[in-house]
């Protein structure tokens, strides 16, 4: 069983060799000191960092990440060491946040070699802090332990390290954050200017659709995951000259066909936009990729603006501290004029940045009035006319849409959200207050009642985009406070059976999941995939919690936990309808469920950090048009599909 730590507890490890997993909201340096049984750091070279990556039984990352696995072999430390002690700190000049009080609270948890979790600390209670003493693996009569610290540093890491008697500690946090600076700069450079006709790839295959953000690759708009170190290339391949399309399960090693091309622009115009002129396999990556290259555009160009509003703010500021600061422009009209000539020069500069604002904005304005039109149903608002047309499909498209993004700049320019498929995390639909205007007009029984028709909607495109038979919904209702909105599924019979209700109903559906987890995961394990008993269902399964967390006990807390954590990796998933504010209540207990679950609301908001360029993006949910009864007409195909094929 998992201890899960609070601050100055501790716990026995049962083994010694361990990964420590760190999880964050934004990408943190993480690094650790070994002790002697005084707990004194003997030098520099008792200390891992992103400069020095690797020690005898110990290894960090080389960069700043979201996520981290610290590599620990107890047996492998030098015979003097005694403690083992994790540090986690925010990089410095990269533009993220400078306190963790600006973050979601960390999560470390240490762990087996085969990810069982052994111990789990969640930070809390962070304010203005930079950095932090995370938790300590120490030796006492024999024993190796872990106690969860928490210690945090306003100071920053030369703080941090100085508390710990490390020599020369300015200078040695003032080398790791340049070790950071470093190797961020060799892993994020900015893409090259898109030019008209320019072919867009999607940052690698698999990658998770456009979020933050929080996998490896820059998913448009997702937030970022850690950015792993560049690999080593397989033998026989070659760096540079033409790209190798062959892939394992294409027989072709052709090239994919070149994109369509837009008509030839006329002198002095912008080329005209046309749906899929990105690199793809099919349409509908070709789509994929164009959604991508806009978002990756939307960002590159509000980033410049703002970023030239700030130089035009810093220059007239500067300009006229210099005027005020000599005593001669107190003389006349002197000042007035440095004056007002400063100003003149701040205008100029903002109004020709709008400008090129504005010129970029248009002709992505354009392109989306391109392609919003073309999009297959996954990727399609529910206002597309895709969907009258809706059919079952007959395979799992590789994106699904949740929503819609856009930035202050331009309101109207919407970004669809795609995330891929099958689905990596589950959602939590926040059914609390939030900072938008629009959360703050509301009561909250209409929040929670729009949280749950968004859930519905979410669950009805999930249904309408997997074939039939290999995607089932199950709702736990608790008190049966969502029958309204629950009512399309259920009148269509799309679901896996009826909203369960009463702790019974709520018991017996996590079971139900549970098991099916612990199955699959076995099968898989042992390679035995046939031998599943015949009633485990192994199509895709999404379990919609309402009004969490009333009417939940330990246990199924607990089991929900294990499903978010152990579901996706085999096809089932959560969808959390629940206010934050609530589940605070519990205590940290819940943050881990609540960090493993993307977050969208029910209303327009801006909760979705971009660590890629400094923006926050405003999530707008899926909008039914009024009065349409297109969810219901494409769950009775859903429905229709599913029927002929249940014994």
């Amino acid at each position: 069983m998992t201890a899960e730590l609070v601050r100055g507890q501790n716990h026995t490890l049962p083994q010694t060799r361990l990964e420590i997993r760190v999880s964050a909201g934004t990408p943190v340096v993480a690094g650790a000191t070994l002790g002697d049984e005084n707990g004194t750091v003997r030098g520099t070279e008792w200390i891992a960092h992103p400069g020095s990556p690797q020690l005898p039984g110990l290894e960090v990352s080389r960069q700043a990440a979201a996520d981290h696995r610290l590599a620990v072999d107890l047996d492998a430390l030098p015979g003097p060491v005694h403690r083992v002690t994790v540090l986690l700190a925010l990089p410095t000049g990269v533009g993220g946040p400078v306190r963790f009080g600006a973050v979601a609270s960390p999560f470390v948890a240490v762990t087996g070699l085969d990810g069982t979790e052994i111990a789990t600390f969640t930070l809390t209670g962070l304010d203005s802090e930079s950095a932090v003493t995370a938790l300590e693996l120490y030796r006492r009569q024999g024993a190796w332990k872990v106690r969860a610290v928490g210690q945090g540093y306003a100071g920053g890491l030369d703080a941090m390290l100085a508390d710990q008697g490390v020599p020369g500690a300015a200078e040695l946090a003032h080398s790791i954050q340049d070790a950071v600076t470093r190797a961020t700069a060799r892993s994020v450079a900015p893409p090259p200017p898109r030019t008209p006709g320019a072919d867009r790839v999607a940052p690698g295959a698999g990658a998770p659709g456009p979020v933050p953000p929080p996998d490896g690759h820059r998913p448009a708009p997702q937030p970022p995951e850690p950015i792993a170190e560049p690999a080593t290339p397989p033998p026989g391949a070659t760096t540079g000259g033409p790209i190798n399309y062959a892939h394992p399960r294409r027989q072709s090693t052709a090239p994919p066909p070149p994109p369509p091309t837009a008509p030839p622009a006329e002198p002095g115009r912008p080329a005209q936009p046309v749906a899929g002129d990105a690199t793809g396999w099919s349409m509908d990556e070709r789509l994929y990729n164009q959604i991508w290259g806009m978002f990756e555009d939307l960002a590159r160009t509000t980033a410049a603006y703002r970023s030239a509003v700030d130089f035009a703010e810093s220059r007239m500021g500067q300009e006229l501290d210099r005027t005020l600061s000599d005593p001669r422009s107190r003389i006349g009209g002197a000042g007035d004029r440095a004056r007002e000539e400063a100003r003149a020069k701040r205008d100029e500069l903002t109004t020709r940045a709008r400008e090129a604002l504005d010129r970029d904005l248009a002709q992505l304005v354009a392109e989306a009035a391109v392609v919003e039109p073309a999009l297959p149903a996954a990727f399609a608002g529910w206002d597309n006319p895709v969907w009258h047309a809706y059919r079952v499909p007959m395979e799992i498209p590789m994106a699904l849409r949740i929503g819609d993004l856009h930035l202050p700049e331009n309101p109207a320019l919407h970004i669809p959200l795609l995330v891929r498929l099958p689905l990596e995390r589950g959602m939590w639909i926040d059914s609390g207050r939030t900072t938008s205007d629009a959360a703050a007009l509301m009561d909250s029984a209409r929040l929670r009642s729009l949280a749950m028709e968004c859930a519905v909607a979410h669950a009805a495109r999930l249904l309408a985009v997997y074939p039939a038979d290999e995607f089932s919904v199950h709702v736990i209702d608790p008190a049966g406070s969502a029958a309204g909105a629950l009512a399309p599924l259920v009148r269509s019979g799309a679901l896996a059976g009826p909203p369960a209700s009463g702790a019974g109903g709520v018991a017996s559906v996590l079971a139900h999941l549970t098991r099916r987890v612990d199955l699959v995961q076995m099968a898989i394990r042992a390679g035995a995939a046939d031998s599943l008993p015949p009633d485990v269902d192994t199509g895709e399964q999404l379990l919609i919690v309402n009004d969490f967390p009333h009417g939940f006990d330990d246990r199924s807390v607990t089991q929900l936990r294990y499903l978010a954590d152990e579901g996706p990796s085999v096809g089932v998933h959560l969808m959390m309808v629940a206010d934050r504010e609530d589940a605070s209540a519990y205590g940290p207990v819940l943050d881990p469920l609540w960090r493993s679950l993307l977050r969208v609301t029910p209303v327009a908001d801006d909760h979705l950090a971009d660590p890629w360029v400094g923006h926050a993006w405003t999530y707008e949910p899926p909008r039914m048009p009024p009065g349409s009864r297109v969810l219901e007409q494409v769950l009775a195909k859903v429905a229709a599909a599913r029927r002929p094929r249940r014994p």
